[in-house]
C-alpha cells in the first residue's frame, strides 16, 4: 500500500511540475491559450495525485477559501474559453489567496538552501517593516 502512495505522489509531482512548466511557457509565448490550458489541467491533476482527491476537494472548497477558489477556478475557466490574460490574472490572485498560508513555510525552506538562503538573509531583504 505504501508503494502505491509513493508512486501516486511521484506521478503527482511530475504532473504538477509539468503544469507549472506549461503555465510558465504559455506566459512566455504571449499567453498561448493551449499551453495555459494544458498547464492548468496538469497542475490541478498533479495536486490531486499528490494530496489525494478528497483532500484536494476539501482544500479548495473550505468555507473561508471560497473567494480564493472562485478566483482560481474562474481564472482556469476564463483561460479555457479563450481570454488568457484575464484568466491568468484571476488565477494568480486566487493562487495567492489560496496558498498564502504556505508562503512562510516555503520561504523558511528556501532560507536553508545554500545560495538562495544567503540572499534571503541579507539585511535589506530579511528586515520586516
Amino acid at each position: 500500500m505504501s508503494d502505491i502512495l509513493f508512486v501516486s505522489t511521484e506521478i503527482g509531482m511530475g504532473l504538477t511540475g509539468f503544469g507549472v512548466f506549461f503555465l510558465f511557457f504559455g506566459m512566455i509565448l504571449f499567453f498561448d491559450k493551449a499551453l495555459l490550458a494544458i498547464g492548468n489541467i496538469l497542475f490541478v491533476a498533479g495536486l490531486a495525485f499528490v494530496i489525494g482527491l478528497e483532500r484536494t476537494f476539501r482544500f479548495f472548497f473550505q468555507k473561508h477559501k471560497m473567494k480564493a477558489t472562485s478566483f482560481f477556478l474562474g481564472g482556469i475557466f476564463v483561460v479555457l474559453i479563450g481570454w488568457p490574460i484575464i484568466g491568468v490574472l484571476l488565477e494568480i490572485y486566487g493562487f495567492f489567496l489560496l496558498f498564502r498560508g504556505f508562503f512562510p513555510v516555503v520561504v523558511g525552506f528556501i532560507r536553508r538552501i545554500p545560495v538562495l538562503g544567503s540572499i534571503l538573509n541579507l539585511p535589506f531583504i530579511s528586515a520586516s517593516p
